[in-house]
């Protein structure tokens, strides 16, 4: 999955003709990781107050909102984990060789 997002993002940008390095995996890593992380706590801080509000009132749309904001959780964590792992990446592996899936098999046991 994580691989044909990857194409997929790689083809869009292509499609856009991708210009500005920015947006260049391994360019301004701390920048896109801290605004990324913002938004992590952003959508913490606003999932666990509609939560309340919901605990409160039971209002069908604070419900909502929490699950849309618990989705964007997830995400932003993905984000932040991707930039974090491209800071500690050692200069010069590419990009195809430092995507390394994490070993669960001792969380299984």
């Amino acid at each position: 999955m994580t691989e044909l997002s990857n194409d997929l993002s790689i083809t869009l940008a292509s499609l856009g003709r991708m210009t500005m390095d920015v947006l260049k995996c391994g360019s301004c890593e701390p920048l896109k990781a801290g605004v990324h992380a913002t938004a992590l706590g952003l959508a913490v801080l606003m999932g666990l107050y509609n939560a309340a509000a919901w605990l409160r009132r039971r209002e069908h749309h604070l419900a909502v909102n929490v699950v849309l904001y618990a989705a964007l959780t997830a995400w932003e964590q993905k984000h932040v984990a991707h930039h974090i792992a491209e800071l500690r990446r050692p200069r010069g592996m590419g990009v195809s060789s430092a995507t390394v899936e994490p070993d669960t098999t001792a969380l299984a046991a």
